[in-house]
This record gives C-alpha cells, sequence and structure tokens, in this order.
C-alpha cells in the first residue's frame, strides 16, 4: 500500500497546505504561534472527533448529537464543584468524566431500551443537558484553580499540554481499534451488525461501551476546553456538534461505519483550525467567517461521503 492510498493523508495534506496559504499571507511570520494555536485548539476538535469516530464506526445511524450539551454540563459541574479552590484538579476530572459516564448511559438508555434512533434519542438528551447546565450556572463563570489553568495552557517540549492529552488519547484509541478483541467487535458490528451478532459478537455490549465512551471523551474535553479558556460557558461546545462529525469525515473514516481512521481525525482537526486562522487572515467579518467555515464543513462533508458511497 502506498502512501498517498492511506486515507489519513489526505487530511494531513490539507492541513499542511493550510498552513503554507496562511503563513504566505503574513509573508512568513508568525509560523511557530501559528503551528502552537492549531496543536492547542486542535485537540479539543481531535479528543470529541476520536469519540465521535467510535460512534460512527457502528454503522448507519449512529452518531451522537449530545455532545456539546455534554460538554457544556460536564465543564459546568467541574468548575462548580472546584470552586478555584487549590488541589481540586483531581477532583473535578473525575466529576467530569461521571458526568461523561452518565449522559452515555443515558443516552444508550434511550436507544435500547425505547428503541429511539440514536440521533432523535442524543438530540432530545441533549436538550436536558443544557438545561441542567443552565440551571447549575446560574449565570456565573468560576475560574478554574490556578494549578490547573496553568497545566491547559502550559507546554512540554514546546508542546501544548492539551495537545500531548489528546495524542495520548489518539494513541490508546488506535491501540484499543487496532490490536484489541473490543476493536474488532466495533468494526465487525459496523460492517455488518447482523452478521456479527451471528458470529458470536456481543453487538449490544460494544454498543453500549461505544456510546460511553464518545460521552466520556465529551466530559474530558469540557474539562479541559473550560480549563483552558479561563471558565464554563454556556455556549462553549457549540461548535464541536458539527466539527466532531466533520473531523471523522474529513480524516478518512467511513460515515457508512465499519471502519476509523485515528491518525486521519488528528490531521483533519488541524485542518479545521487552520481554515479559519487563514480566514481570519483575510480579514474576513465574524459572519462572512461563520458562513465560509460552514459552507467548507458541509461541501467537504457531502464531497468524502459521495465518493465513499460510490466504493
Amino acid at each position: 500500500m502506498t502512501l498517498l492510498s492511506k486515507p489519513w493523508i489526505w487530511s494531513w495534506s490539507a492541513a499542511a497546505l493550510t498552513f503554507a496559504l496562511t503563513i504566505g499571507l503574513t509573508s512568513g511570520r508568525g509560523a511557530g504561534e501559528l503551528a502552537y494555536a492549531a496543536l492547542s485548539f486542535g485537540a479539543f476538535a481531535a479528543i470529541v472527533g476520536l469519540g465521535q469516530m467510535l460512534v460512527i464506526t457502528l454503522g448507519p445511524g449512529n452518531v451522537d448529537l449530545s455532545i456539546p450539551a455534554t460538554m457544556t454540563l460536564a465543564a459546568t459541574l467541574a468548575l462548580k464543584a472546584m470552586a478555584s479552590m487549590p488541589g481540586t484538579a483531581l477532583l473535578g476530572l473525575m466529576i467530569a468524566l461521571a458526568v461523561g459516564l452518565g449522559a452515555g448511559l443515558a443516552n444508550y438508555a434511550l436507544i435500547s431500551l425505547l428503541r429511539l434512533p440514536p440521533i432523535i434519542a442524543t438530540l432530545a438528551a441533549s436538550l436536558i443537558y443544557q438545561s441542567l447546565a443552565i440551571w447549575s450556572n446560574r449565570g456565573l463563570r468560576i475560574k478554574p484553580p490556578q494549578e490547573l489553568a496553568e497545566f491547559a495552557t502550559g507546554r512540554f517540549l514546546s508542546i501544548p499540554n492539551v495537545a500531548w492529552v489528546g495524542l495520548a488519547l489518539a494513541f490508546v484509541v488506535w491501540i484499543v481499534l487496532e490490536r484489541s478483541v473490543w476493536g474488532r467487535w466495533l468494526l465487525a458490528t459496523g460492517q455488518n451488525m447482523r452478521a456479527a451478532r451471528l458470529a458470536g459478537v456481543p453487538v449490544e455490549f460494544v454498543r453500549a461501551t461505544t456510546y460511553l465512551s464518545v460521552s466520556v471523551f465529551a466530559g474530558l474535553a469540557g474539562y479541559l476546553l473550560a480549563s483552558f479558556s479561563g471558565g464554563a460557558a454556556l455556549n462553549m461546545g457549540a461548535e464541536y456538534l458539527l466539527m466532531s462529525i466533520a473531523v471523522v469525515v474529513i480524516g478518512g473514516s467511513s460515515i457508512a461505519g465499519g471502519n476509523s481512521n485515528v491518525p486521519g481525525v488528528w490531521g483533519a482537526s488541524l485542518f479545521m483550525f487552520l481554515v479559519i486562522s487563514m480566514l481570519n487572515s483575510y480579514g474576513a467579518a465574524a459572519g462572512a467567517k461563520n458562513v465560509l467555515t460552514g459552507t467548507i464543513v458541509i461541501a467537504i462533508v457531502i464531497a468524502a461521503s459521495t465518493r465513499k458511497g460510490r466504493i
């Protein structure tokens, strides 16, 4: 298999090209700062994208639309529990992960017990999670503990700490998919759920753990994003709804399920951030940037889906 035949190469190539174009607009100035920012902000999209990738791998119709609300609720409750007190970072992390676990359990219960389509179940659940976040937030913006904020905005070996977290998570997901029995079960379920069930794959266990995983990833992303930005906002996860799906498809995973691509998710996350940075370099207004960014995302998702449907 040649390098060009690997699905992830295209997202990384697009990211490299966009980076070069953006640097070209500034006559080569700020390359290091742009790369650092791309790794920082791309990490959040990569974390939620990895979770969404696992769900989409389950097959057609599987998607989690509750990611933004789960991020917001996890961040809000974690920061409220920490109350800016020193030494509470681990407590906040545990609460954020617990919120993600609870959201995943609720999502799967709606899908499995009530037989709701995943898109309906997770959308309905997201309204509940967002309402809980609004109720618990009450307009307050609590800052994270200083040591947590310093970690989230800090760096190690010139690479942002949040990027290290995202890369470590990507490595774990890759190992699980490539080397574990559960990974083979997930791919088999996504390729043909009925055949997988007849072959002895515990399909419902795979579905349950997948929906738990994406919500836990969303909780972690919300916790890190709130720590990075200095507090939890009620709209903090809004941009990650379409983004989490786009980075999966742009990264080379099959929208039809049964195939996943971990490196591609990271490449697509960097690409999406760099597209926004390039629009900023052109001096596009906020409204124009939103329209152009949305158009680019939708166009790429449609093009990728059409291409994969012909294979």
